[in-house]
């Protein structure tokens, strides 16, 4: 038996003025109204109201369908709760319920791009709740119960969804079950045990030890395999005291009268009561790996270290977020209403909460990425013992389970707007967390159409090896690992990833039967540079920069990625080294910069420091053309600390010089300069000077100097709420991306299609 506890997370750690503070500082609360169209000028203010808004109210009113077009009804949910059940807390009211329900509404936001609005209704009465609520339906796509004693949260839940055409999902019953459902599949599975077989015992008959009942019966468990406790113990046909029709329904034919005589021999049993329901002496008398969840908040019915204490053989999940298998609601309820509103279903039926918890555990048996990695401080997770259920913030949630639960709506007949490509669903999905993903979409689609093989040169590394097999796995192609093959599939093994050779190559630079052919490559490139043979014999063999990127050079890879060990200028050297500029082009970094209002380039971030009049043309050239390849019509702005000639400086005056070497060029793209950042990207501000050559705000701004361009960039990522992705590199004859310091296996794979793709021309 162990002497070691399961290891636990560091748990935040606040007071209770630090909580008050946070939410009464600032703007008090947690919300805000932001609006999603202009409302600058005097036309803005006539299209939104009056007399504009007409148009729409008439569509509306003829076919009410067209709501989902013309308002925000098909991303608004209700978070709905009279405060009888607050999270821990008991019956507080329906106002003390207010900053609980805030929270929820942040949630629906952060992780599935769903505005929500909180509804306190002052209310125990359960019709009057009904009545208040039924009458909300045009307003809202769907309503989330909250926080709502039992049973009256049975009885407000069914009544609604008879009501009203929305869906009606009261997240304490069903998004409990759901991920525990999604928890215990994972768990039969790796004790070897089918659901159909396996004994459960449920202790709590409130709303989410009946909806667990539900949910699980329907995934296949046997009825008579099932022992539903409460306060007065077994729930067992013919009980008559504290019995309502919802514990009626699950009543056992047993002879067993209390929770301990019902956990003997039992598989797994689920808590859902109060601390301390399970003694140490029921623990033992559980079947061999015995599968308990105990999620009694904020503390379970039996903690972590006293069943490692009492057995070895336990799997064990909280409702705690300082332990593994955590299970935690915000897995389920911003995911099944994302994809229930996508679909514009009228309900959230039992099937859809079947494939959502389908879809949970089958997410947990995948390899992770490095942002769940650094949700466990930088321990990687595997699926096992202790990883049963995905993390919150896992970014393949949002692109995994709203797809499940739209085509289980749609296969069920309760979606009123079917979805015909799914993958681009995912790829749309993905762009409301990320908004690189729909940014980039075209990109990955096109090296899926062609696909690549690219090299990545620092094989050895964790990241890379799960980066080279994540880009292989999604069709992009072939990914060659540079490395020693031992080190490589050791590095591997460590984290938990196979290498299939099918999708994955390892070329060892020493080893290699090209090596030869490379080194003389390099030498008649170098060899009046002060480099004898010996020297780049030894490039190629000992760095992994060259190799690669003299796979590139003499075709035996299509593109190249590199620099999560080293500086981007030192990898750009390396690189240069073997790949020359393309003809008639100029080399320099682009950073695409992604916010609320769109897609903006930025250069040169990453080559010429202090490009004079002709550098700064040929930037915006390629700026240009890189914009083009993405699918953008380049208006390019060269910015100054000026505008037209004010006030007057040197560096604008190469700003200005630039311009009349562009005219001297006759290029096909709009161009216009010296000018400040916000005369560039505001259409009110260009408008002062209407003899300005551009057409619309600036998608690329070619900043005076390297300096300006990457302190702009990372300041907008920083405290703009951008996303920025780069440098780019632009203008070498072959394909090479260089990512930054310590990068992602996301952003390696990113990267690494960019490169196929060619964005640098």
């Amino acid at each position: 038996m162990s002497d070691q506890p399961p290891m636990r997370r560091k748990r935040p750690t606040f007071t209770d003025q630090e909580a008050l503070n946070f939410h009464a500082v600032g703007r008090p609360g947690k919300l805000e109204i932001v609006a999603t169209k202009p409302m600058a000028t005097q036309r803005d203010l006539s299209l939104a109201y009056s007399p504009g808004v007409a148009v729409p109210v008439l569509a509306i009113a003829e076919d009410p369908g067209t709501a989902f077009d013309y308002t925000a009804k098909g991303n608004l949910v209700g978070v709905v709760s009279n405060g009888t059940a607050i999270l821990g807390l008991g019956n507080r009211g329906a106002m003390a319920s207010k900053p609980v329900m805030e929270g929820k509404a942040v949630l629906f936001k952060r992780f599935a791009d769903i505005d929500a609005f909180d509804l306190e209704v002052g209310t125990e009465d359960a019709d009057a709740v009904i009545n208040c609520v039924r009458y909300l339906a045009p307003t809202f796509g769907g309503i989330n119960l909250e926080d709502i004693k039992a049973p009256e949260c049975f009885i407000i839940e069914e009544r609604l969804r008879e009501l009203m055409d929305i869906p009606v999902f009261h997240d304490d019953q069903h998004g409990t079950a759901i991920i525990a459902a999604a928890g215990l599949i994972n768990a039969l599975y790796l004790t070897g045990r089918d659901i159909k077989e396996a004994k459960l015992v449920v202790n709590g008959a409130g709303a989410a030890g009946i909806a667990c009942l539900d949910l699980l019966k329907a995934l296949g468990l046997h009825p008579e395999n099932v022992i539903l406790c409460d306060t007065k113990g077994v729930v067992y046909a013919g009980r008559t005291e504290g019995m309502n029709q919802w514990k009626s329904a699950h009543a056992a034919r047993t002879d067993k009268r209390t929770l301990a005589e019902a956990m003997d021999g039992a598989d797994a049993v689920f808590g859902l009561s109060v601390k301390g329901s399970f003694t140490d002496e029921m623990i033992r008398s559980m079947a061999p790996n015995p599968i308990i969840f105990a999620m009694a908040n904020p503390d379970p019915e039996i903690t972590v270290e006293e069943v490692a204490a009492i057995r070895e053989d336990a799997i064990m999940a909280t409702g705690r977020s300082d332990y593994p298998n955590q299970i935690n609601n915000v897995l389920g309820f911003p995911y099944i209403f994302r994809g229930a509103l996508d679909v514009r279903a009228t309900s959230i039926n039992m099937e859809m909460k079947i494939a959502a918890a389908q879809a949970l555990a089958e997410l947990a048996r995948e390899d992770v990425p490095d942002e769940v990695a650094a949700a466990y401080q930088g321990s990687r997770p595997r699926f096992g013992r202790d990883y049963i259920i995905p993390v919150p913030f896992d970014p393949r949630l949002i692109s995994t389970v709203p797809p499940a639960v739209a085509k289980a709506a749609m296969d069920t007949g309760v979606a009123r707007k079917n979805i015909a490509d799914f993958r681009r669903y995912k790829t749309e999905l993905e762009a409301r967390r990320d908004p690189t993903a729909g940014v980039l979409s075209q990109v990955f689609e096109r090296v899926r159409k062609y696909p690549k093989r690219v090299v990545f040169a620092e094989g050895e590394e964790e990241q890379v090896i799960r980066a080279a097999l994540s880009f292989a796995s999604q069709g992009l192609g072939t990914a060659i690992l540079v490395g020693r093959e031992e080190r490589v599939r050791a590095a591997a093994e460590q984290a938990g990833v196979e290498i299939d050779g099918r999708l994955v190559e390892i070329h060892n630079a020493r080893l290699s039967h090209r090596n030869a052919a490379y080194a003389q490559y390099l030498y008649e490139r170098l060899q009046r540079k002060g480099y004898l043979l010996r020297d780049c014999q030894r490039l190629i063999n000992q760095d992994r920069n060259h190799f690669a990127a003299a796979m590139v050079a003499l075709g035996d890879a299509d593109a190249m990625v590199t620099g999560v060990t080293r500086n981007f200028s030192v990898a750009l050297e390396d690189v240069r080294r073997v790949i020359d500029d393309k003809p008639g082009h100029r080399v320099i970094g682009v950073s695409l910069c992604l916010t609320r209002g769109g897609t903006v380039l930025v250069a040169d971030t990453a080559v010429t420091e202090m490009p004079d009049a002709h550098a700064l043309a040929e930037i915006a050239i390629e700026a240009a053309g890189a914009a083009r390849r993405l699918g953008m019509e380049p208006r390019v702005a060269l910015l100054a600390f000026s505008t037209f000639g004010h006030p007057e400086g040197e560096r604008s005056r190469h700003v200005r010089e630039a311009v009349k070497v562009l005219d001297g060029m006759r290029v096909d793209f709009e161009y216009d300069g010296d000018m400040a950042a916000d005369v560039a990207l505001n259409r009110e501000q260009m408008a002062a000077y209407p003899f300005c050559r551009l057409s619309g705000p600036a998608n690329v701004l070619v900043m005076p100097a390297f300096h300006s361009a990457s302190i702009s960039t990372r300041m907008l990522q920083e405290l703009g709420g951008s996303t920025v992705v780069g440098p780019l590199i632009v203008g070498l004859d072959k394909p090479v991306q260089i990512v930054s310091l310590g990068a992602t296996d996301t952003d390696l794979v990113r990267m690494a299609a960019l490169a196929g793709f060619n964005i640098g021309g």
